[in-house]
């Protein structure tokens, strides 16, 4: 039996710095991880940000369950109200709603107050996830009902609550603000084109980008765009704190994380999107974005100042994936002249999505 309990705290945090922009966003995830990161890099921009999510110093059985959250280091602050302040830090207002999406109803209330509100709604982009119970890899069979309820509710049934609940409001903000394209954001992964995790992962990422195709033919007709984006491998909270635990090589098949993305990356990606001009971005509607391929296009880099490449880069498959089998085969290490002149390419869609992982090729 599910119990649904929500505060709405308006961050008392605001800059002193001047908000010329009275964009409005909505940012669900935003307590950690991509949708925190992109929740700021939107208040660097200028936004009012709602930040939703679980995670709140507002502490209640009903409305937090810790144990189902992956372990972070203890000395962070990963909460929507720690969001939301840092979101006005930096020039925007930041709005902390903690809620519990689970519960269809609450989505529907949270953008009625938003639009109540402000009397619009510019972004929104759905990023809560649900930590699944167990490891993620493994056998479909193997593996319980609760697995699908983990990775589909949260990170499938909700989406599409979200954005039915908040399509009307962009609808109307699209015929008030004539300049100005609202954005729907899904944030997906490559595990939408291609085998990654489970089969329950897999099936969700693919219906994220179905559901961004598929509303992109209704509301286009609207002036509202869709985007699914895929972030790269991810420096989040949780996957640095594996790390320091010991146990990101086993969980990830030993992907390199000092080389990974930072979540502002990803809100970076968001925030230039969201300022295309014109027809640009109703161009893109329904379409999949990568973010470090994004970053090329459109010119911004991740905070270290780099473009990383493309998960369907050569840069990043052959380093990851081809030159450890090799190395293994060879029982010797790549030459680093080899290694250093990997070409930036991208492998087509088709090629990447068409055969089974590198662990189970044996072709």
């Amino acid at each position: 039996f599910l119990f649904f309990f929500c505060f709405i705290t308006t961050s008392t945090a605001l800059s002193s710095t001047a908000n010329t922009n009275n964009r409005v966003a909505v940012v669900t995830g935003a307590s950690r991880g991509i949708g925190r990161g992109i929740a700021l890099e939107l208040g660097s921009e200028g936004y009012t940000v709602y930040c939703l999510g679980r995670s709140s110093r507002v502490q209640t059985d009903i409305l937090l369950e810790q144990q189902q959250q992956r372990p972070i280091s203890s000395d962070l602050d990963c909460t929507v109200e720690s969001a939301a302040e840092q979101v006005s830090q930096r020039g925007g207002h930041g709005i902390a709603m903690p809620c519990d999406l689970r519960d269809d109803t609450v989505i529907d209330e949270l953008l009625q107050t938003v639009f109540d509100e402000q009397g619009r709604l510019d972004v929104l982009v759905c990023s809560a996830y649900t930590t699944p119970p167990k490891n993620l890899r493994g056998d479909f069979w193997t593996q319980g009902m609760d697995m699908w309820d983990a990775v589909n509710h949260v990170g499938l049934r909700q989406v599409y609550a979200a954005c039915r609940a908040g399509a009307p409001y962009m609808i109307q903000t699209a015929k008030e603000q004539t300049t100005i394209t609202p954005l729907i954001c899904l944030i997906s992964s490559f595990g939408g084109k291609s085998y990654t995790f489970n089969v329950a992962y897999g099936i969700g990422k693919a219906a994220i980008d179905r559901m961004a195709v598929d509303m992109s033919y209704q509301l286009k007709k609207h002036k509202v765009a869709t985007i699914s984006l895929y972030p790269g491998l991810v420096k989040t909270e949780a996957n640095l704190q594996m790390e320091l635990d010991g146990t990101w090589a086993e969980a990830s098949g030993n992907l390199d994380l000092s080389q990974g993305e930072t979540p502002a990356f990803s809100g970076r990606a968001v925030a230039a999107l969201s300022n295309l001009k014109g027809d640009a971005l109703l161009q893109r509607s329904g379409q999949v974005e990568v973010v470090a391929e994004l970053a090329k296009e459109l010119d911004f880099t991740d905070t270290d100042g780099i473009q990383p490449p493309s998960i369907r880069s050569l840069q990043y498959l052959l380093p990851n994936f081809v030159f450890p089998q090799v190395e293994r085969e060879m029982k010797k290490p790549i030459p680093d002249w080899i290694r250093n002149n990997v070409p930036d390419y991208l492998v087509p869609w088709s090629t990447f999505s068409s055969g089974p992982p590198p662990e189970m090729d044996t072709r």
